[in-house]
């Protein structure tokens, strides 16, 4: 048994995600703390810059200097994160076998035809480890992406292995919202999972555009909006629709051109339909579920969960209607995946990330 820290943060930048279990890295998961590490502005700032120099760099010559400088203010961020956590739960650094550290996804490119995908998360595991005094696995998505997968989502397993240990009837759909929507179908075979499109990016973004704020609380601003039938056509459109599963995206694939010049209200309120009408389609491919999970940022927005049961005809709950929590899946899910990892264990399938077969992966920094 492993008593690991797991530390994501997401396309949004808003903070890091911490998370602290005890798990064998199979069905035993318990969850003991947690905690919510904003960025600091000028950290958000050096962030940001990072993702703005790789749209420009993609993956072709030097990468750009602004990586190093933001993997820096990542790491301190992430350190002040597990020290908040150990806070919580009365423990300290010697009380930890394990860190699962994602890193930040500044780009992903999926793979197509005769051309493998690229993903990029900076995040420096070893100076983490030095930093902490404490064994850190990083660099999860690599393996998966070098051997023809997407690397993406990978934390499926994770929501199957929570899915059988509470022996819940399926089929499930675990639903994140996070900047980028995906979705996890379980109870049917090998799971299967796939980003569906934008979830809360894109309206993050729109908001900071139009309104100064960093998204839309509670769905307030799109409530007020009327959905525009012609921009909601246009988001519709992108090709990554007619994509079959496994599949995956960048948080920067979709553009706001398609809402520009419509009111705040109004373009929040198309917005959140895309959101809502891609994923109902996506879960309505699948099949009829049982029950609809949602984990993340969005399932605090009303307005979108509303939405998206509506053109499914079907409810959708919270996480935290069968006691997972939906704030911290994703960081729980690096904590598990980095004992999987020390194990050797896969971390995706052929069914979640398109890889030809399961796959391990994830590297290890050892602490001084």
């Amino acid at each position: 048994m492993y008593r690991v820290i797991g530390l994501m943060s997401g396309t949004s930048l808003d903070g890091v995600d911490a998370a602290l279990i005890e798990t064998d890295g199979g069905m035993w998961i318990t969850p003991v703390a947690g905690a919510e590490q904003p960025y600091a502005k000028p950290e958000r700032a050096r962030l940001q810059a990072a993702v703005d120099a790789a749209l420009k760099w993609k993956f072709e010559g030097p990468e750009p200097a602004e990586f190093a400088d933001a993997e820096i203010a990542l790491t301190e961020a992430h350190a002040r994160a597990v020290e908040s956590v150990l806070a919580a739960a009365g423990l300290t650094v010697a009380d930890i076998d394990l860190i699962g550290f994602h890193g930040q996804t500044v780009l992903h490119r999926a793979p197509s035809a005769g051309r493998k995908g690229a993903t990029r998360q900076i995040g420096d595991g070893e100076a983490l480890a030095r930093r902490l005094g404490i064994d850190v696995v990083y660099d999860l998505r690599s393996a998966d992406v070098a051997a023809g997968g997407h690397g993406a989502p990978l934390a499926t397993l994770y929501h199957d292995a929570l899915f059988k240990r509470d022996k819940l009837e399926g089929p499930v759909a675990v639903l994140n919202l996070g900047g980028v929507a995906n979705v996890s179908w379980l109870g049917e075979g090998d799971p299967v999972a796939f980003d569906t499109g934008p979830a809360s990016g894109l309206l993050d973004a729109w908001c900071e555009e139009t309104i100064d704020q960093s998204f839309d609380q509670n769905g307030e601003l799109a409530a007020k909006g009327e959905v525009d039938d012609d921009a909601l056509a246009r988001l519709m459109a992108h090709p990554y629709f007619a994509l079959t599963p496994p599949k995956s995206l960048d948080r920067w694939d979709f553009s706001l051109d398609p809402v520009r010049g419509l009111s705040p209200e109004d373009g929040a309120a198309t917005l959140t339909a895309f959101t809502a009408q891609t994923v109902a389609d996506a879960i309505s491919r699948m099949g009829a579920p049982q029950r609809i999970l949602a984990s993340g940022g969005g399932r605090k927005n009303p307005v979108m969960v509303a939405a998206i049961a509506e053109r499914l005809g079907h409810a959708v709950e919270p996480g935290e209607a069968v006691n997972w929590n939906g704030d911290l899946m994703e960081a729980q899910a690096f904590a598990w995946l980095a004992v999987r990892s020390l194990k050797k264990l896969p971390l995706s399938l052929p069914s979640t990330t398109g890889v030809p077969q399961p796959m391990t992966g994830g590297r290890l920094a050892e602490a001084p």
